[in-house]
């Protein structure tokens, strides 16, 4: 199985840091960021990973990364030329994934301590569709939120709901197989314009094929300087 990982955007919550690197490449612990999303697919058995970013930080991940060696891991880089959304840069993997082929998908600003394996390998089984990983968090309304229907399917995802129906999150934590590249195509920009990877989710969930699992452990998508804080602190305590 092989990975995207997407490291592109724009960082605004946390300026001004990100007007000096990208987002994913600030440090976290004793690492960048994008270290943390490189060795948790390594663990999991996944090295042939390809990593989409913006233009501007092109260049920064290559001379940190590499081809990858040092981690253990086969990089491949693809350029989103303009944000345009999530499912927009997700669509410049196709070429990378090749047909019938599953694949997993990482925001690289999530962190997380679980492994991934169980969690791919239950996809792996799966006969067709995708799957989103879940967490339960105080504060749903920053997310995407399931809400599943009579039968414990994923109904769909409302995204930032002013008054969440549950309290899980959907995690940027994403399997898909490649008809996924069909649901892109089919969607429509968002109010902001950016072609939106909840859409897509939804395009999944109306079919009954979007699958979950639970996230154990801690989690946070580091976006913000709270959220960094405490990934670095969480980091450097599961250091040895």
């Amino acid at each position: 199985m092989k990975a995207v990982i997407l490291a592109g955007g724009t960082g605004t919550r946390l300026l001004p840091l990100t007007r000096l690197l990208n987002k994913h490449l600030l440090p976290v612990g004793k690492l960048p960021m994008i270290c943390y999303s490189l060795q948790s697919l390594n663990e999991a058995g996944i090295s042939d990973i390809l990593l989409v970013t913006g233009r501007q930080a092109a260049g920064s991940f290559i001379q940190f990364l590499g081809s990858g060696y040092e981690y253990g891991v086969s990089l491949t880089y693809r350029i989103q030329e303009e944000a345009g959304g999530i499912a927009q840069a997700l669509e410049l993997a196709k070429p990378f994934v090749g047909n019938d082929q599953k694949f997993v998908v990482l925001l690289g600003d999530n962190l997380f301590e679980e492994s991934l394996k169980p969690h791919i390998d239950a996809f792996e089984q799966q006969p067709e569709g995708a799957m989103v990983l879940l967490k339960q968090v105080p504060d749903p309304e920053r997310y995407g939120v399931p809400v599943f229907d009579a039968n414990g399917y994923i109904e769909r995802i409302d995204e930032k709901p002013a008054h969440p129906q549950t309290n899980y999150c959907v995690t940027g934590i994403y399997m898909y197989d490649t008809s996924v590249f069909t649901y892109i195509t089919e969607q429509a920009p968002s109010n902001r314009g950016e072609l939106e990877i909840t859409d897509v989710n939804n395009a999944y969930a109306g079919k009954r094929k979007l699958a979950f699992s639970h996230l154990q452990g801690w989690w946070t998508d580091a976006g913000t300087f709270d959220s960094l804080l405490e990934a670095a602190v969480k980091l450097m305590g599961a250091a040895p």
